[in-house]
């Protein structure tokens, strides 16, 4: 099988994107800030083939070159390692930097390496829908819309603001260099963890947890099919664009039912919040569809 580079190899979806490539028989080179910190390596080191096909492999996002040793002899590049969080007193070198200068670092690894048939950058939805328009029940968000950045930034969404830069910045440069590229735009991911620390998606729903939760509407998908699919990206050849990635969209009040129904134990609030408050949320229902060269598998 062939061998592929996974940046960020340690984070939520990559773990399981990881364990998934692993499992198709791949040779995987994946990135991390660490190589000696157990708490990023180990989970990765127990999968499944990772003796034998795993090789982990030291990288900065802010350091011009690091990813050239990590793409150099790979036909693929999935490139996921990009921060999230959404508390931050300097966005620009908490999130904006290290996504966007990260991409362009990454991007160009692959265009000095031939032997790279494609990329799959992960975005977001936060990427696209953060533009201010109407999101009613009846307007589809679908893969041609854009996060405005003026908008992210009024609204200080700033890692709404890092991903849309870092996608943007990402299109032009492969357009550029003529680098085959395929990006995956989900909403919150949530699921099983590999990794033995807290994500953010997943730490989102703690906030339900409380005497009262987020007036809010989130788009949901399960970490699992975000990881299949990339995998299904790089290998179709008829994949191209971007893909949204929402499974089922719900306001706050339909998941503390789920919630109440999967754990009566818990002690689950009865009424929301009125107005935006917290982690800042999506807003407003998303139906999110694929591209036009759809996926299948």
């Amino acid at each position: 099988m062939k061998t592929v580079c996974v940046t960020g190899a340690s984070g939520y979806i990559a773990s399981w994107l990881v364990k998934f490539l692993l499992h198709r028989g791949y040779t995987v080179k994946a990135s991390v800030r660490d190589t000696n910190d157990p708490k990023k390596t180990q989970h990765l080191l127990e999968l499944d083939g990772a003796n034998e096909r795993l090789h982990l492999i030291k990288a900065d996002l802010l350091e011009e070159g690091s990813f050239d040793a990590v793409v150099d002899g790979c036909d693929g590049v999935f490139h996921t390692a990009s921060p999230f969080f959404l508390e931050t007193t300097d966005p620009q070198a908490d999130l904006i930097d290290p996504a966007l200068k990260g991409t362009l670092n990454v991007l160009q690894s692959c265009a000095k390496t031939p032997s790279v048939k494609r990329v799959v950058l992960t975005s977001s939805m936060v990427a696209v829908f953060a533009n201010g328009k109407p999101q009613t029940p009846q307007v589809v968000v679908d893969e041609t819309w854009w996060s405005h950045p003026e908008f992210c930034t009024q609204t200080q969404q700033w890692y709404f603001l890092s991903k849309t830069l870092a996608e943007d910045a990402a299109w032009k440069f492969v357009r550029e260099k003529c680098i085959d590229l395929v990006v995956i735009n989900p909403g919150l991911v949530i699921g099983p963890l590999l990794q033995p620390t807290l994500n953010t998606s997943s730490a989102i729903l703690l906030t339900l947890l409380n005497e009262t939760y987020p007036n809010a509407t989130f788009g949901w998908v399960n970490v699992k099919d975000v990881a299949n699919a990339h995998i299904l990206a790089f290998e179709n050849p008829s994949a191209n664009g971007r893909y949204c990635l929402v499974e089922s969209v719900a306001h706050n009040s339909e998941t503390v039912k789920i919630l109440r129904q999967l754990y009566p134990a818990l002690q689950l609030p009865e009424k929301f919040i009125h107005g935006m408050t917290g982690g800042r949320p999506v807003r407003g229902p998303i139906i999110a569809i694929g591209s036009t060269g759809r996926i299948t598998g």
